[in-house]
């Protein structure tokens, strides 16, 4: 219910921003510019939303599998599926040996689930199952559309910005050319603030989707385990040239492999006999263990789309029981 609260909410401020601004750029400039601005982010993003899926399956190198190729895939899928209440998604073996999976999809009717070659070699079978209901959980809380909608407010803030900051320069100040490049600072201003929101809200699905996962029948110890193993070997990567080729999409991945080569050390906390797994033990043990962040891992949390994973797997340990 916190997750949901926080989400509203966080929804609620964005929204609250850009009727303001909206608002005030209408009042000063007329009406019709403050609402081509809406127009114009939303034309944008809806067109993003329509060719996305089409751009994550080639940048993912994702190749479609039938049940006969990969019967054990499927039938997990299908599990997941059918304890969400949702058709079941196109499923899908990205090329890509970082270790990982994610979903797609513009509707829940239209969704994709992919893994890539490096889990399936790194995970057991309850552990991508976990995997796969954190993905599932996504695709049944609808988190494609309702991050690429709050999307649309930095974008309007930034072409709010970026127009007034312009036209304030070039203007004389008989024409308000020195209240518009105020403006559009202000506008800048907010545009990194909404952003930062945005970001807020991605982490937040990302609780959510983990706690979702769970309410499909998986164990909290099976995805902690799971998240674990994937910072241990997204780490590996570090440096490497895969890494690169997918910084413009691991928004979509379980976690973000370009922070698990700094969330490794954090990690020690946890797996107390260092099996490389997180047991049910050691999970009930965290939920009562304090956890150490250093000031540097805070901040870059701030401007990441993904939860630190030490705290994520200390949500887990509240859910375990």
């Amino acid at each position: 219910m916190w997750l949901r609260a926080r989400m509203f909410l966080l929804v609620a401020v964005l929204f609250a921003i850009l009727y303001g601004v909206i608002t005030g750029i209408g009042t000063w400039m007329g009406a019709g510019n403050a609402v081509s601005y809406i127009i114009l982010a939303f034309i944008f993003l809806g067109l993003q939303y329509l060719i996305s899926p089409a751009i994550v399956a080639w940048t993912m190198k994702v190749k479609w599998v039938s049940e006969n190729e990969a019967p054990k895939l499927h039938h997990m899928v299908t599990e997941m599926a059918a304890k969400a209440h949702l058709p079941k998604p196109k499923v899908g073996i990205s090329q890509l040996s970082i270790p990982n999976a994610f979903a797609f999809g513009r509707t829940q009717h239209d969704g994709r689930i992919c893994v890539t070659q490096g889990i399936l070699n790194l995970l057991n079978e309850e552990e991508l199952k976990s995997v796969l209901g954190h993905e599932m959980a996504h695709i049944k809380h609808r988190d494609m559309m309702i991050i690429t909608l709050l999307s649309a407010i930095p974008l309007i803030m930034y072409w709010i910005a970026y127009s007034l900051m312009f036209r304030g320069m070039l203007g004389d100040r008989r024409e308000g050319g020195n209240a518009a490049v105020i403006i559009g600072i202000g506008a800048f201003l907010l545009y990194f603030i909404t952003n930062l929101l945005v970001l807020y809200g991605s982490r937040i699905r990302e609780y959510y989707a983990d706690q979702g996962s769970v309410e499909l029948g998986n164990k909290p110890h099976h995805l902690a385990t799971a998240l674990y193993k994937l910072t241990y070997g997204n780490a590996r990567f570090q440096g490497k040239q895969e890494l690169k080729q997918v910084q413009g999409v691991k928004a979509f991945f379980v976690n973000d492999p370009s922070r698990a080569w700094f969330e490794v050390k954090e990690l020690s906390q946890i797996d107390n006999n260092m099996s490389g797994t997180i047991d049910q033990n050691e999970l009930m043990e965290l939920r009562q263990k304090m956890v150490h962040l250093s000031t540097t891992d805070k901040m870059m949390e701030i401007f990441t789309t993904h939860p630190n994973m030490l705290k994520r797997i200390k949500h887990l340990s509240s859910l375990a029981s």
